[in-house]
């Protein structure tokens, strides 16, 4: 199988994508598809063995649920058992968008999709492709990002082709990801808001929009009860990784950079390729050098680009450096984290 990709630049092109996309889906197989976040790669999630064909192609382990994605409230009632008060506020003031609310499942969501967990995680994507199929299909899609398990998240349908065109039928060709970098995910089934994984919706935003107070800094990452099952994706402690090595490290000049590489066992004959936002190394000894802006919207849609890039020219060791501990780059800071995790 070689995937067919198509475009959607024009009306034509958009509708005759949509009817493509959507014969596929309700004939229970999988398409990639381009979201505000990262590409996704959607199946009817009330499909059991749709589903379970999203795991096979990407070998996504069981035990690691997947985002319902939905385009009405009607959807969200099927799916959720409860529409607590907080889930409201968050709803109206981040839906649609980047936004990942975990919710008490409702009977209609088979157990593949939440990992044979009590809770579903339901997204209202603003990518009016997203929401276009999922209107016309009449179901929610399950679609978690459209790449191998702990792989690079792809943000450009090339992105996808190169680790899964061999193994679905259609890649829908959206432009790049605006956003960039996987939702936020927030338990409102207890009494504290939790925040599973930042992303580009900061903490603060949710406690603007949701009227608490704050959200305890040890409910962030927690798993929301003692089941020990995951209620969110994006909790392993490895994920979203380059083929490289990668490497966070803090820097005030080039001759610090370079002891520190040292330190880490770094040899500087390696193919080292840098990220830099702040200080940036000018020597030319590093095989690659790239800026990426100091801002956290720029910085996170460029960020998964960035490091296919640095995966595609051969890189040994990507070294990112540090990011600013405020806010609005907790989400990146986390994305880089755990793709620095080693085996």
């Amino acid at each position: 199988m070689s995937a067919r990709i198509v475009c959607i630049h024009t009306p034509v092109l958009f509708d005759a994508a949509v009817q493509e996309a959507v014969d596929h889906l309700r004939r229970g197989e999988v398409v990639a598809v381009p979201t505000e976040t990262v590409y996704g790669l959607a199946a009817n999630a009330l499909d059991p063995r749709a589903v379970a064909r999203i795991f096979e192609v990407k070998g996504r382990p069981a035990h690691n649920p997947v985002i319902v994605h939905v385009a009405s409230q009607a959807m969200v009632l099927e799916c959720a058992a409860e529409w607590p008060p907080l889930a409201e506020s968050l709803a109206r003031a981040f839906w649609p968008g980047p936004l990942t609310l975990v919710l008490p499942r409702g009977p209609s969501v088979p157990d593949i999709v939440t990992a044979g967990g009590n809770t579903v995680a339901i997204r209202w994507p603003q990518h009016p492709f997203m929401q276009a199929i999922i209107r016309r299909c009449g179901f929610p899609l399950a679609a978690p990002s459209a790449n191998l398990s702990n792989r690079l998240s792809p943000t450009t349908a090339q992105h996808v082709a190169r680790q899964l065109g061999d193994r679905i039928p259609l890649i829908v060709d959206g432009g790049d990801c605006n956003v960039g970098i996987e939702s936020t995910v927030v338990d409102v089934t207890g009494r504290v808001l939790c925040v599973l994984r930042p992303g580009m919706i900061s903490g603060v935003a949710l406690v603007a929009a949701s009227g608490i107070d704050s959200i305890p800094a040890e409910s962030v990452g927690a798993p929301g009860d003692s089941s020990g099952l995951n209620r969110s994706p994006g909790m392993l402690a490895k994920h979203y990784s380059p083929k490289a090595r990668l490497l966070i490290l803090s820097w005030s000049d080039e001759t610090e950079l370079e002891q520190q590489l040292l330190k880490h066992g770094v040899r500087l004959d390696h193919n080292i390729q840098i990220l830099a936002h702040n200080h940036i190394p000018m020597s030319g000894r590093f095989a690659h050098v790239n800026v990426i802006p100091h801002d956290a919207e720029a910085f996170a849609r460029g960020l998964y680009g960035e490091l296919h890039r640095c995966d595609d020219t051969g890189a040994e060791w990507i070294v990112v450096e540090a990011l600013p501990n405020t806010p609005e780059w907790h989400g990146i800071s986390d994305r880089l984290r755990r793709a620095a995790v080693r085996e």
